[in-house]
């Protein structure tokens, strides 16, 4: 946390500063889980595991964990809700993971970390800008500046031919779809528990039937072990903990300053791909992510109206 960030929190409320210290501690849980899963998900889709298989299991799965909650009385959204539900899951269910899935076939666990997650802030950001007449401050251009720069550097120094270039092309294409989602679930009016379960109530709907009708399950040829890890991994804590640490850090911190924290992901994935996936990064590609880093903190720095919402 930069020391503006540090000043901006001591000058706020006790009240509003915890609810920033929690805002930042819901972030921070989902940048871990969110790079875990793109080193997870990029080993099985090089080994035995499909695309097919991993949506089966991440809304399948999250759909039994998380929908005894939302049934019960006090957590039930209304009946608008559920229609809120199903776009909510057009933009960040099997669109968005069919999109991250496939590309990380074509590239590399660090250009999917680099690239999907920070655009989507500066997406956000503009989109917001565009739409709602938010404009970003001084600081947040400049972060969204720097977090486009470390992009571009850290691609540039990788082949971008053929299979690849498609492959950064379907990263941008889920930034966008997670950007537009982040805003729209601040105006849904359903809670991060109940956006999660839609999510995965209507993926499932949609795409089980499909799944199981073609034939396109291999999970029969997946050891125990793997499969575990990927019932554990994708239909629980994606499916469930992320997503509604994600929801929480935007209801506390706002869709645009959460998304610019969740642009720490190539920072950790890189770290995680290391010893999972022996993906080593170059000195330059190492550079361009500490610049990415850079431009989180300038990004995600508290704007006034956030620190004068409680």
């Amino acid at each position: 946390m930069s020391a503006e960030t540090t000043q901006a929190l001591a000058a706020t409320p006790p009240r509003q500063t915890r609810r920033l210290l929690l805002g930042f501690a819901w972030s921070a849980l989902a940048v871990l889980l969110f790079s875990g899963w793109l080193v997870v998900t990029r080993f099985s889709v090089t080994q035995d595991l499909r695309v097919w298989d991993i949506m089966a299991l991440r809304f399948g799965g999250g759909a039994l964990v998380l929908l005894p909650f939302v049934l019960r009385s006090g957590h039930r959204p209304p009946a608008r809700g559920w229609l809120e539900g199903l776009l909510l899951a057009l933009l960040w269910g099997v669109p968005f993971v069919l999109c991250v899935a496939e590309a990380l076939k074509l590239t590399s666990a660090s250009e999917a970390s680099a690239t999907t997650p920070c655009l989507m802030p500066v997406f956000a950001g503009l989109l917001a800008w565009l739409l709602f007449r938010e404009r970003p401050g001084r600081f947040r251009l400049v972060g969204y500046a720097i977090i486009v720069a470390g992009l571009a550097t850290l691609l540039a120094g990788h082949h971008l031919g053929g299979g690849r270039l498609l492959g950064i092309g379907l990263l941008m294409l889920a930034a966008l779809l997670w950007a537009v989602y982040t805003l729209r679930f601040r105006r849904s009016g359903l809670t991060p528990l109940q956006a999660a379960a839609g999510i995965c109530l209507w993926s499932s709907l949609l795409y089980l039937p499909v799944y199981l009708a073609l034939g396109l399950s291999r999970l029969g040829t997946v050891g125990w072990a793997e499969l575990s890890v990927q019932i554990v991994y994708q239909g629980l804590l994606m499916s469930g903990v992320a997503i509604v640490s994600f929801n929480r850090a935007v209801a506390l911190l706002g869709p645009v300053a959460a998304a610019a924290i969740i642009a720490l992901i190539p920072v950790s994935a890189t770290l995680m791909a290391i010893p999972a996936l022996g993906e080593v990064p170059s000195a330059g590609g190492a550079l361009a992510i500490a610049v990415i880093a850079a431009g989180v903190a300038c990004a995600a720095r508290p704007t006034p109206a956030l620190r004068r919402t409680a």
